[in-house]
């Protein structure tokens, strides 16, 4: 038989996924194991949301939706925008798909042509690396420290900038690090994109989950020209815990919607019509329900990371945001634990697992092959015991 696409064997399976995938292995088995890994909220859909998609069904709201989204959940996007950050777009500069990723991937088939660079800080959200990679680019890393924030600084990426670099991806509040970037540090960013004309793919999907009184600052706020250069993303998922729903959001100059318009209609096409009258509900209505979630999670942060720090061998990054925390594995490396050697974040979370029966994910996928990351979109029980079984895997080893 004829060989398949070699770019798409080269996609590499997601290693959140991976790890997630062995640990319902295990826990179908009847196995005690608890899970960090994967990042989706642990509340449920506000009732006011899901009410808004049960009334969809029973009016008979089930049929093909346009392409870019209703024209009442385009609406509420447009609202929330300008209610949250003062960004004014109009419903012709919103497209509205099923999750993130799909934005993601058309946002980068409307900018990017074959062989084109598009800059990409580490650590970064392990699918960024492959869906470049899928639309026919080429990621450039560039390393952040976590003495510097994991921020990227303007100076690195200046030197970043090649005559092939169309594009940087940008991802505020950051998954895997849970850092954010102050608006003076936005502001140096976005001059060099402006003096070298990059476009900038803005994911904010953690906007509305920041800690200690924190300022968040959207990209596209800074100026008009910063805003006519900017794809921002977001979607519903992690504000308002609706994960399954899959619902995500462009928003950018009506020249780039319509060119992702132009490309979904003949892939994806429209997002689930149920969905999206959840969606219009969700941006549209009260948000009083999603500072109980921040607040919970920020409290669910204090806790992990107070515990994490009295652990020998292991040192934990304090988000800022998101609900997510790295944990620095850089005392491990080189040890020997359970009889394994630890070379990277992979063998340990592996052992971890199969040992301490703790899935965390290990951030090699990530750019950062000496961190995992933990998700403390658990509950506060399953922390304190992931604390406690960290702590005898590592004392026992």
């Amino acid at each position: 038989m004829k060989p398949l696409s070699t770019l798409a064997q080269s996609v590499r399976a997601s290693t959140t996924m991976a790890i997630d995938t062995q640990f319902k292995k295990m826990r179908a088995e009847g196995i005690d194991v608890i899970g960090f890994s994967v990042g989706e909220p642990d509340f449920p859909t506000p009732e006011r949301i899901k009410q808004a998609g049960i009334r969809a069904i029973e009016a008979d709201q089930t049929k093909y939706t346009p392409t870019p989204g209703t024209l009442a959940v385009r609406q509420a996007v447009c609202q929330r925008l300008a209610e949250d950050w003062g960004l004014h777009y109009t419903t012709d500069e919103v497209v509205v798909t099923g999750g993130g990723k799909p934005v993601l991937y058309t946002a980068l088939k409307a900018l990017v042509n074959p062989g084109d660079e598009v800059i990409l800080p580490a650590p970064y959200w392990v699918s960024y690396y492959e869906l470049i990679q899928m639309v026919g680019g080429t990621p450039v890393v560039v390393e952040t420290t976590e003495e510097n924030g994991f921020n990227l600084t303007p100076q690195q990426l200046r030197q970043a900038i090649t005559p092939k670099t169309k594009a940087l991806i940008l991802n505020s509040p950051s998954n895997p690090t849970g850092m954010i970037y102050s608006r003076q540090h936005l502001e140096d960013l976005a001059q060099v994109c402006l003096e070298a004309d990059l476009y900038v793919i803005a994911d904010e999907m953690y906007s509305k989950l920041i800690f200690d009184g924190k300022e968040f600052v959207s990209f596209p706020t800074l100026s008009e020209a910063v805003k006519a250069h900017t794809i921002l993303v977001n979607g519903a998922s992690k504000t308002y815990a609706m994960t399954g729903w899959r619902i995500g959001f462009a928003a950018a100059s009506r020249e780039i919607i319509q060119v992702m318009n132009n490309y979904l209609s003949h892939s994806l096409s429209g997002t689930c019509s149920i969905a999206q009258a959840a969606a219009a509900e969700a941006f549209g209505g009260p948000q009083e329900e999603i500072e109980a979630m921040r607040q919970a999670f920020e409290t669910r942060r204090n806790y992990l990371y107070d515990r994490m720090s009295q652990i020998p061998g292991v040192h934990p990054v304090r988000s800022e945001a998101t609900f997510y925390m790295l944990m620095n594995l850089s005392q491990l490396i080189g040890k020997t634990l359970y009889g394994v050697e630890i070379h990277d974040a992979d063998d340990f979370a592996n052992v971890f697992l199969k040992e301490g029966l703790v899935a965390v994910v290990p951030c090699t996928g990530f750019g950062a092959p000496h961190y995992v990351r933990w998700s403390f979109a658990v509950s506060m029980e399953n922390i304190k015991e992931g604390m406690d079984r960290l702590e005898r895997f590592l004392k026992n080893a």
